[in-house]
């Protein structure tokens, strides 16, 4: 889950709970993790219980990103990490040239990368050439809302990558979560979606179960798809 957007830091780490997340992300940039004479987010979110991610929110270039990751190592130690390098400020797309630059020597420094970027395979396969620990596609635009825009791309990234798969921006309800978890994905990162529903802890309940059940469901093998009716009682027997 993402730590942006809610009324508060309490507000926050309680949907984090209700969400059962693994993983929170936090931009280093933005939150507050060393001035002790504010807030700090660790006071409501214990990083011995939940694993940190830092991202690099609010970068448009690979030297901000590297430069911001390079400061999250220094202060916490942290070698997992998101990278995101946006191309504009207006749709927040993901500025592929500069992520995969950023990929390649983050890699090199020993970083782990989990890594946003937009839902195009061969791209995807570039990252997982450069060292990407994750592929992290677009759903839509960042709180944006839309859903899942590109079923096909997704699956095609599903299958021709062995790294995690993990749905990142643009969900808008719990549904959205079970489709990216049937499409085969190993998880989903929200954060609009639960900071700006109108019952956030509601909302964050909600994606627990709709990732359950979506992972459930494509663990169990749907049926196939078929443009004809078939009868479910039997054909023999009847009166």
């Amino acid at each position: 889950m993402g730590t942006g957007k809610y009324k508060s830091m309490a507000e926050c780490a309680k949907a984090i709970k209700i969400s059962d997340a693994d993983i929170v992300t936090v931009a280093v940039r933005r939150v507050n993790i060393t001035d002790k004479k504010k807030p700090l987010l660790m006071d409501y979110i214990d990083p011995k219980k939940i694993t940190y991610l830092p991202n690099t929110a609010g970068c448009f270039n690979s030297d901000e990103a590297l430069r911001t990751l390079r400061l999250a190592r220094e202060i916490g130690g942290w070698k997992l990490v998101k990278l995101e390098v946006l191309g504009d400020r207006h749709n927040l797309f993901p500025e592929m040239i500069e992520t995969l630059k950023s990929t390649e020597i983050l890699t090199k420094e020993g970083f782990k990368v989990m890594v946003y970027c937009n839902d195009d395979p061969l791209m995807a396969k570039r990252l997982e050439n450069a060292g990407a620990a994750a592929i992290m596609p677009l759903a839509a635009p960042i709180g944006s809302g839309l859903g899942i825009l590109n079923k096909v791309n997704i699956k095609i990234i599903r299958n021709q990558t062995k790294l995690p798969l993990i749905i990142d921006a643009g969900l808008g309800q719990a549904s959205d979560a079970t489709i990216a978890m049937e499409l085969g994905c190993d998880g989903v990162l929200v954060n609009t979606a639960i900071a700006k529903a109108k019952k956030p802890f509601e909302m964050a309940k909600a994606f627990k179960n709709a990732v359950i059940a979506g992972r459930l469901s494509f663990l169990s093998g749907r049926i196939e798809k078929k443009v004809m009716g078939s009868a479910s009682s039997p054909k023999k027997g009847i009166i």
